[in-house]
């Protein structure tokens, strides 16, 4: 059968995996284990010497298992059908999403290197960069979506170390107030910092489209990273998090996480697999149901302003509308917005919500509210919330699957308490 003509949701339930080598059954089992028996010392030998880069593989030759730090079967899989959603060469899945992205920066980046960044970004992303990464001596400049290459170029110009740029790392639709950064803009000035003595990677964390919605490589990104807690799980049961590229690339990801031994584990990865049967389904009537919140969000009295992707090509300025339709699927589930008043009146409606819960995290079966002021953005400064319009009235929703009348009655009748 020629599995390259399947769409990926086709292929979700059975891609990788041979029934026939677990006992015939039709899910794959969970192999928790630690280590793996070789069939011969010389088979161990040669295992180790792909894992160790000591010789080149041969022609249809796969690292086979060893130990789970290293490989593990539920691993393989979900990395083989994580990359069919990205059109990716090569993943690696972790046990976070921030041990995805700092694994990444810490792999492609030194002491004395400059990282470009698109703010806001999320708030462990953001004291990674400007907390963790200056203790390593690495330094880094951060830009808003609202900026064009040109001020981008000349801001890492003036800083006299373009020669020392080494990653952009970018976060598009931006958390939480769905600000889209171009990727293709970003691949640009990736080019024109490049040397052949110093490539720039270029990352994007598309947790906030999850695989479905928006494809990163495919408009000139190298590293894709998610919080595979997210949509890819789904549910609200496990943390988890992945790193995409291409089979160089991810080669040296996967080299470091096998020393830093921040790999997910067999269960982490059979939950995945789980939840990726499901992906698309959810993710659609996620956003179908996000578009009716919205709309009844936007015509409330009580709220100044909704922040939803799906008013981009109402509202938006041409730039934004240009970005939106080239990169975007769709509008997503993820909503924030404006409520008049500040934080008294923001928290007055989050502690009245009923169906919908108080609580951080996104893109799980189930809708949550929060508050990215006092909360997932807390650590950041205060002048900085300001320009990215991060306030004390803004609350931050991910819709979930529930139906759409009973979160706009749940949201009604939350509003009215204030």
């Amino acid at each position: 059968m020629d599995y390259s003509k399947m769409q990926p949701e086709s292929l979700m339930m059975s891609y990788g995996y041979k029934p026939s080598l677990s006992e015939g059954a039709i899910k794959c089992p969970i192999f928790q284990t630690s280590t793996f028996v070789f069939n011969t010392a010389m088979e161990g030998k040669r295992f180790f010497e792909l894992a160790y880069g000591l010789r080149e593989k041969e022609q249809g030759e796969e690292l086979g298992l060893i130990y789970s730090r290293l490989n593990n079967p539920d691993l393989e899989i979900l990395e083989n059908r994580l990359c069919l959603w990205d059109g990716a060469e090569d993943c690696a899945v972790f046990e976070s999403g921030m041990s995805a992205i700092s694994t990444a920066m810490m792999e492609f980046m030194e002491p004395g290197d400059l990282l470009l960044y698109s703010r806001p970004v999320y708030g462990g992303t953001d004291h990674f960069i400007n907390h963790f990464l200056k203790k390593m001596k690495i330094e880094s400049i951060g830009f808003h979506a609202i900026d064009t290459k040109e001020e981008i170029i000349a801001r890492i110009d003036a800083t006299g170390k373009g020669d020392r740029l080494t990653m952009i790392h970018i976060e598009t639709p931006a958390n939480p107030t769905n600000a889209l950064i171009d990727i293709e803009m970003c691949a640009e000035i990736k080019t024109h910092f490049t040397t052949a003595e110093k490539p720039v990677i270029l990352s994007v964390d598309n947790t906030y489209m999850g695989p479905i919605w928006q494809h990163p490589l495919k408009h000139g990104a190298d590293l894709v990273l998610y919080s595979a807690t997210k949509y890819i799980g789904g549910h609200s049961d496990v943390i988890a998090g992945a790193c995409l590229g291409s089979k160089a690339l991810m080669g040296r990801v996967k080299g470091l996480r096998t020393f830093l031994g921040n790999m997910a584990g067999p269960w982490t990865g059979w939950l995945l697999m789980r939840s990726l049967e499901t992906l698309k389904v959810r993710m659609d009537q996620q956003a179908t149901t996000a578009k009716y919140v919205a709309e009844y969000l936007r015509n409330h009295p009580k709220v100044e302003k909704v922040y939803y992707l799906g008013f981009i090509n109402e509202v938006g300025n041409e730039r934004e509308k240009e970005i939106f339709n080239r990169q975007y699927t769709s509008a997503g589930a993820m909503i924030a917005f404006d409520i008049k008043g500040g934080e008294k009146e923001a928290f007055q409606f989050l502690d009245s919500l009923k169906l919908i819960k108080l609580a951080v995290s996104l893109g799980g079966t189930e809708s949550l509210a929060e508050h990215p002021q006092t909360m997932t953005h807390a650590d950041v400064p205060a002048e900085d919330k300001r320009v990215m319009f991060i306030s004390e009235k803004l609350v931050r929703v991910s819709v979930g699957v529930e139906h759409y009348s009973d979160l706009i009655a749940d949201i009604e009748q939350a509003l009215n308490r204030i």
